[in-house]
């Protein structure tokens, strides 16, 4: 209960507040609450967002949010792959579970990671300490990072920035739902592909 009740205080318009009572520390509260989240994933990562992007402007804040976000998955996959060999995470690494998806980004690389982080509601904390304790190498992690955060924070922001606009203003509408659909249909046929390419691999063997 204790839980829920902090997390009911981050609602847009407490964080826009915030965001407006401590205005002289700038830029570094819209970057450090989205790196903080990469750390503590049950934060609402999506009320940053569009608090960012309606308290500094569309651009600005999704600029901040995109830097703080790519920060902080960065730096946890650099901890994970470091510390990688630690009693926790070898208690983590020997799940069945993990071990599938270790060896599943190991075999597609940026296809996979890229595809995970173009989405605001996958769990990008489990994805990143995955993608850290796999061989996936830090030049594809930092690639997919980059590219599918830049997706998902400017569709996030650019939806949130100003939701009547999306009323008001049906082009609004017209171009977020079709970035949607285009993210689905990219992603459907990259999963297509993927599976095509491991069924054929089962018939080789």
């Amino acid at each position: 209960m204790e839980l829920e009740a902090f997390l009911d205080y981050f609602t847009i318009e407490r964080m826009m507040e915030f965001f407006k009572d401590y205005r002289s520390f700038g830029p570094l509260l819209g970057i450090g609450l989205p790196l903080l989240e990469a750390f503590l994933p049950f934060l609402p990562l999506v009320v940053f967002l569009v608090a960012n992007a309606n308290s500094f402007g569309l651009w600005f804040g999704f600029i901040y949010s995109w830097i703080g976000s790519c920060l902080g998955a960065l730096i946890l996959f650099m901890i994970v792959r470091k510390y990688g060999q630690e009693r926790f995470f070898r208690v983590f690494s020997r799940n069945a579970t993990v071990q599938r998806m270790m060896g599943w980004l190991e075999r597609h690389g940026f296809g996979p990671l890229f595809l995970l982080l173009c989405f605001p509601f996958t769990p990008s904390a489990a994805v990143n300490i995955v993608a850290g304790l796999s061989k996936v190498s830090i030049w594809q992690f930092s690639l997919a990072v980059l590219s599918g955060k830049f997706v998902m924070i400017f569709l996030v922001s650019f939806i949130g920035y100003d939701l009547r606009a999306l009323i008001t203003q049906p082009s609004r509408t017209v171009i977020a739902v079709a970035v949607i659909f285009l993210l689905w249909f990219i992603g459907k046929q990259l999963e297509k592909r993927l599976n095509v390419k491991m069924l054929e691999k089962k018939r080789d063997h």
